[in-house]
């Protein structure tokens, strides 16, 4: 079986990695504390504080192994080996909505590290896939679920 490889620049591995080390190290001797706690409140079948827990531990262990996975089959894109007005993963993208003249800029970073409302968008989005090796003076139409968008690339940084 292939195993899925997770675009992402340096700093966003670094930023799972400081994630993958808090929850390890703060949140999950947190969870454990509570579970000790609500379990000395007696009856289990009973005991909403331990449900409670428990399913945090749940969400908190799945977290982890997915932030484990995806550093390990990271792929640390190196921007600096790409043209430079080459559209690429860690690449800042302006462009201009043909229709009514709006510039929007995106960095184009891997699924892990997105962020839409801080200007990240994932690589997987269809602005990213319409816009990725394109240059600037490049004109794309771009196909969303809200319709096609005509976009001229106005600067790649």
């Amino acid at each position: 079986m292939v195993q899925k490889t997770y675009p992402m620049t340096a700093e966003g591995k670094e930023k799972l990695a400081e994630e993958l080390e808090t929850l390890k190290m703060v949140k999950r001797p947190e969870v454990i504390d509570r579970i000790k706690i609500a379990r000395s409140f007696g009856d289990l079948s009973e005991n909403s504080e331990y449900e409670s827990a428990k399913d945090e531990q749940s969400s908190l262990e799945t977290r982890i192994a997915e932030v484990e996975n995806m550093l390990r089959f990271a792929e640390v894109i190196d921007v600096d080996s790409i043209a430079a007005d080459e559209i690429a993963v860690g690449k800042t993208v302006s462009f201009t909505d043909d229709e009514d003249g709006e510039e929007e800029t995106y960095q184009i970073v891997g699924a892990a590290e997105s962020d839409p409302f801080s200007g990240k968008i994932s690589n997987d989005s269809p602005i990213a896939q319409a816009l990725l090796g394109k240059h600037v003076g490049d004109k794309v139409a771009v196909q969303t679920p809200g319709g096609d968008m005509h976009v001229t690339i106005t600067e790649v940084k």
